[in-house]
């Protein structure tokens, strides 16, 4: 909570922490994990946030070199 002063006001403004979550799925249920995200992220107010959905053109493990999909 931020309290201020503007022309001999008080005001009070309600920030968020912000939050960023990175996830990589499959195709095949990419909409059903943003569906999932929105349902339950949601307060209806103002700041709640968005969700990208990006394509993942390649994966690699680091550790065994493991690459495509068998790396997510």
């Amino acid at each position: 909570m931020k309290k201020g002063q503007w022309r001999g006001e008080e005001y009070t403004v309600d920030l968020h922490q912000k939050v960023k979550v990175e996830c990589v799925v499959a195709d095949i249920a990419a909409e059903d994990v943003v569906d999932a995200i929105v349902e339950r992220a949601a307060t209806g107010e103002p700041g709640d946030g968005k969700v990208f959905v990006m394509p993942v053109e390649n994966a690699a493990q680091i550790r065994n070199d493991v690459r495509g999909t068998d790396a997510v």
